[in-house]
C-alpha cells in the first residue's frame, strides 16, 4: 500500500511539473504573439497633413459710374490738389499694399497718390455703362529694392489695349518720378477688365482713373 501511495505520488508530481512546462510554453507563444501583433501595428496613426492656408477671394467687380477714381493701396478716399475725391482701393483681383509715407515724388502736384499701391494684382474689373472712356494708370517707383531699369517689368491690358514688357524706371526716367499711361477705350458688355502679368518682379499700380470720352 505504501509502494502504490509512493507511487501515486510520484505520478501526481510529474504530472504537475509536466503541466507547469506546458503553461508556461503556451505562456511563452502567447506573449511571442503579442509580440508580433504589437510589432506588426504602427507604433502612430500617421499625421494628417496640415491643410494649405485658403488665400481670401478676390474683391467682387466695383460698380462705379465715370468719371471715377480710383486710389489703389488705400482704404479711406482722398482728394487731389484739383478737388477731385478718389476712392478707396476696390475691384481688384489678388494683390498686396505697400506704402511710403515720407517718399518726395516728382512729376506731380499730388504726391500723396503715389505714395501708396497695390502690387502682385492680377487684374482689376470695373462694371461700368457701355461706351467710350479713357483710363489712365498712375505709376511710380518707390521701393528701395529697385535701383535701376529691368529690375521691375510687367506687363498689362487695359480693356484689350496690351502694354508689353512695361518698366516704370524707363516710362518715368528714374526713380521716385511720376508717371501716367493713357488710353483709350469702349466697353460694349458693361464690364471694364485690367489685367496685369509679371515678368521680372511685381506688377504695381498707384491709382486707376476712368473719364467718359466723347
Amino acid at each position: 500500500m505504501k509502494n502504490t501511495n509512493c507511487r501515486m505520488q510520484k505520478w501526481a508530481g510529474g504530472f504537475a511539473v509536466l503541466l507547469a512546462v506546458a503553461l508556461a510554453a503556451g505562456c511563452h507563444r502567447a506573449n511571442e504573439q503579442d509580440s508580433a501583433d504589437t510589432d506588426s501595428t504602427p507604433d502612430a496613426t500617421p499625421a494628417t497633413p496640415a491643410a494649405a492656408p485658403v488665400p481670401p477671394p478676390p474683391a467682387p467687380p466695383a460698380a462705379v459710374t465715370p468719371p471715377v477714381r480710383i486710389k489703389a493701396g488705400v482704404t479711406e478716399p482722398m482728394k487731389d490738389s484739383a478737388g477731385n475725391v478718389w476712392l478707396p482701393d476696390q475691384g481688384f483681383a489678388d494683390g498686396q499694399t505697400y506704402a511710403v509715407t515720407n517718399a518726395t515724388v516728382t512729376n506731380t502736384l499730388n504726391q500723396a497718390l503715389y505714395r501708396s499701391e497695390r502690387y502682385s494684382m492680377t487684374a482689376y474689373h470695373f462694371l461700368v455703362p457701355n461706351g467710350k472712356y479713357t483710363v489712365k494708370l498712375h505709376f511710380v517707383e518707390v521701393y528701395s529694392g529697385i535701383t535701376g531699369p529691368g529690375m521691375r517689368v510687367f506687363s498689362f491690358s487695359v480693356q484689350g489695349h496690351e502694354f508689353k514688357d512695361f518698366d516704370i524706371w524707363v516710362k518715368a526716367g528714374g526713380f521716385s518720378k511720376a508717371y501716367v499711361e493713357s488710353v483709350n477705350v469702349e466697353v460694349t458688355d458693361g464690364k471694364l477688365t485690367i489685367t496685369f502679368t509679371p515678368n521680372v518682379e511685381n506688377p504695381k499700380v498707384c491709382g486707376i482713373e476712368i473719364l467718359p470720352r466723347t
